[in-house]
């Protein structure tokens, strides 16, 4: 059984592990070690304090194998993006060249800079390890992070953001920072996007041309890849569609991936969960049907998914074996949420 919870410090070596099997473009998750352990200690600070309203929290989750102990994962939520380290994006937009004299009128593509996100719930840090990329875990790990800030959604913004990986190549080179390389910057992609997986944004504010650029004056390699994801993203990206996620023209700085964005109460899971009180039995035989299943807690927060439940609409009940509820530490006649994954 695979549980999903928050991160400890001993999880620390196989935080690292993902760090290092995620590559080039995961910039959530630097190969760092004084910065992981700092992620993982404001992790558990986030989950510690008491708050009606979000601020520059960080939740991390893993998601750990009960019977073997190892970690196959990871998820994580930004409760405010941009409130201390500033956000940029790039917003697509047109403008339109006219002359009445000349009967011209050309429209352009632009790309304007902008922190229009600034302080939106921002999901991210979704790994998963290719030995464990089979059945439904993937789902799962995108899913269950809508449930928890559902229940939890005074610590979380109404906008939720996802900045996708952008394309790039095997050896972490993006077409659209190529361009950018050539006429602003003197460093290679795999160092920019190091430096902001660091927090290090300076350069940022310092570099990059603060005009809208014409996107027609890009390389045609650089304009092929404006909002479109990595190839390794493509199932993500479906997944956060299927959720109600929409592209709204905004792209990031380097390697120009989209970012999508919900409202949170309009996010697929959230519409679809079911809350209810818990029956417990010995067995249960297993159905067609998999159900994410969430205890609703902050600190002691624990979710695993499984065949091994029935669902009474009438009396609002679930009922599982005792050996999930054991994983989910719940009790008979506990409050307890959970959705069809």
């Amino acid at each position: 059984m695979q549980v999903l919870r928050p991160i400890s410090s001993k999880d620390f070596a196989a935080l690292k592990n993902i760090a290092v099997e995620s590559g080039h473009g995961f910039t959530s998750l630097p190969v760092d070690d004084e910065l992981l352990a700092s992620k993982i200690q404001r992790s558990q600070e986030s989950f510690s304090k008491s708050l009606n309203a979000p601020i520059d929290e960080g939740y991390l989750f893993v998601l750990e194998d009960l019977e073997t102990g190892e970690i196959s994962g990871t998820t994580a939520i930004e409760a405010a993006v941009g409130m201390q380290v500033p956000l940029y994006h790039y917003h697509q937009g047109k403008t339109v060249h006219h002359s009445s004299t000349l009967n011209v009128y050309n429209t352009v593509d632009i790309l304007s800079i902008c922190n229009d996100y600034t302080g939106s719930s921002e999901i991210c840090t979704l790994f998963l390890r290719e030995q464990f990329r089979r059945g439904l875990a993937g789902r799962f790990l995108s899913r269950i992070r809508f449930l928890f800030m559902a229940e939890h959604a005074e610590r979380f913004s109404d906008r939720v953001i996802a900045e996708m990986r952008g394309v790039s190549d095997e050896n972490g080179h993006s077409p659209f920072w190529q361009w950018l390389q050539e006429h602003f910057f003197s460093i290679e992609f795999p160092k920019a996007d190091h430096l902001v997986g660091l927090g290090d944004k300076v350069f940022i504010s310092e570099l990059m041309p603060k005009y809208p650029i014409y996107a027609n004056l890009l390389s045609p390699e650089a304009q092929a890849v404006i909002g479109h994801v990595h190839e390794k993203t493509k199932p993500a990206l479906r997944l956060l569609q299927k959720e109600g996620f929409e592209h709204r023209g905004y792209v990031d700085l380097f390697d120009a991936g989209p970012t999508v964005e919900a409202r949170l109460e309009n996010i697929r899971t959230v519409r679809e969960t079911q809350n209810g009180t818990l029956e417990i039995v010995e067995e249960l035989p297993l159905s067609e049907t998999t159900w994410a299943l969430s205890n609703g807690q902050l600190a002691n927060f624990r979710a695993t998914f499984t065949t091994a439940v029935v669902w009474n609409e009438h009396t609002q009940t679930f009922t599982i074996t005792s050996k999930t509820a054991e994983a989910l530490q719940l009790k008979q006649g506990d409050k307890i949420s959970g959705f069809v994954l």
